[in-house]
C-alpha cells in the first residue's frame, strides 16, 4: 500500500508524544510535518523529526501534498479545524474530546459523510494493554454476562490541576471513561453525575454511572486530585469479576522515554507480571496475564481505510454517542437530576 501523506496540527504534549512518533513509526504512514507557529516546538520538531516540515497553516499543509491530518491542540479549537481540514479534503484524525458537545460532534461527522472523507476520534485507549484484557475476558464468557464495569482514571497532581485545554475533568478524561463503557456495554439509557468546580473554573473529582439498556452499570471515576486512585478495572460479571490496579498502561511512558514500535517490535506495549491483573471468585482467585497494549495498531488502520482497504479504527459517530452521554453528564451533574437517554 503507498504511505498515505499524513500532517500532524500542534506539537503540545499530547502532538509530541501521542502522535507524532506513532505516525513517524507507521509504514503506512509518511509524516510529513507539523502545522505549529511556535519557534520553540518547531525547534523541537527539527531535533526528534528531522525530516519533517513546520508548516504555518493548514492550507499550507494540504498544498505540500498532505492526504490526512491529525489534530491535536486544545478543546475548544478541535471542531473548527477538523471542519477545515474536511473542506481541504483531507481525511481527519481528532484528538479527544472530539468535540466539546454532540451536536458540534455531529455536525463534522455529517460534513466528512457528504465530502466522503475518513473521519476519526482518536480514542487511543481502546487499545490499552488493561482495556484489551478486559475485553479479551469478556469475549470468553470468563466473567460469566458483566453486571458491573469500574473504571478510573485517577491521578494525584491537584496543583494545577485539569488544564484549559482539555476542557475539564469531565471531557478530557471522561471522553476515555465514557467511550470505553460504550465498547464494553453498549448505548446507555440514564445518566448520573457528580463533579466538584475547581477555583478555575474546571470541574475536577468526577463521577458518572451509567445503566446501559442491557441492565449492566458503569460507574466511572475521573480526577487529578485523588491522592489514594483507586483500582484501574473492576469488572464483575455473573460468574466472577476482574481487578487490575494502577499505574496505568505503559505506552504512554514509554513514548515520552523516547521509545517507539519501532525500536521495541515484538515487546511494544507488553506489560511486567507485576502489573497483571487478577481473576477473582469469591476465595479463589488467580492472576491473567495482560494482553499487550496495541496503539501501534490506530494508524495503520486509518491509514488503511483512507485507501479504501479495511475499516475506520474507530467510527465519528461513536463520538457523538460519547458526547451525547458526556452532555447528559455535565447536565446532571449541574442540575443534581438523572438525566434519561433515548
Amino acid at each position: 500500500m503507498e504511505p498515505v501523506r499524513f500532517g500532524l496540527v500542534g506539537y503540545g504534549f499530547g502532538g509530541r508524544w501521542f502522535h507524532a512518533p506513532l505516525l513517524a513509526a507507521a509504514p503506512e504512514c509518511a509524516f510529513l510535518g507539523v502545522v505549529t507557529t511556535s519557534a520553540e516546538r518547531r525547534e523541537l520538531l527539527a531535533r526528534e523529526h528531522p525530516g519533517a516540515r513546520a508548516f504555518d497553516s493548514l492550507d499550507e499543509l494540504a498544498a505540500a501534498g498532505a492526504e490526512a491530518v491529525s489534530i491535536s491542540t486544545p478543546a475548544g479549537t478541535h471542531t473548527p479545524l477538523t471542519d477545515q481540514a474536511l473542506d481541504l479534503g483531507l481525511a481527519v484524525v481528532c484528538d479527544k474530546p472530539f468535540a466539546l458537545d454532540a451536536a458540534a460532534a455531529r455536525s463534522s461527522v455529517e460534513r466528512a459523510e457528504r465530502l466522503g472523507l475518513a473521519l476519526s476520534p482518536y480514542q487511543n485507549r481502546r487499545w490499552d494493554s488493561d482495556f484489551r484484557t478486559v475485553r479479551s475476558l469478556v469475549d470468553r464468557g470468563e466473567l460469566g454476562t458483566v453486571t458491573r464495569f469500574e473504571s478510573r482514571f485517577e491521578r494525584f497532581t491537584p496543583d494545577p490541576g485539569p488544564g484549559a485545554s482539555g476542557g475539564g475533568t469531565l471531557l478530557d478524561f471522561g471522553a476515555h471513561l465514557v467511550d470505553q463503557a460504550l465498547v464494553l456495554l453498549g448505548p446507555v439509557a440514564r445518566v448520573y453525575a457528580e463533579w466538584r468546580v475547581r477555583e478555575s473554573g474546571l470541574d475536577d473529582d468526577v463521577f458518572v454511572a451509567l445503566t446501559h439498556t442491557s441492565g449492566a452499570t458503569s460507574h466511572l471515576y475521573g480526577s487529578w486530585s485523588e491522592g489514594a486512585p483507586g483500582d484501574r478495572f473492576r469488572v464483575t460479571g455473573t460468574t466472577g469479576s476482574y481487578v487490575v490496579s494502577g499505574p496505568m498502561d505503559g505506552q504512554e511512558a514509554a513514548l515520552i522515554a523516547g521509545q517507539t514500535p519501532a525500536t521495541l517490535g515484538a515487546g511494544w506495549g507488553a506489560e511486567p507480571p507485576k502489573r497483571w491483573g487478577r481473576v477473582q471468585r469469591g476465595d479463589q482467585s488467580r492472576t491473567e496475564p495482560t494482553v499487550p497494549g496495541a496503539w501501534s495498531e490506530f494508524y495503520p488502520a486509518f491509514a488503511r481505510a483512507v485507501r479504501g482497504e479495511g475499516p475506520l479504527p474507530v467510527e465519528g459517530r461513536d463520538a457523538v454517542a460519547s458526547l451525547t452521554v458526556l452532555d447528559a453528564a455535565r447536565r446532571s451533574a449541574t442540575e443534581g437530576v438523572v438525566v434519561a437517554l433515548s
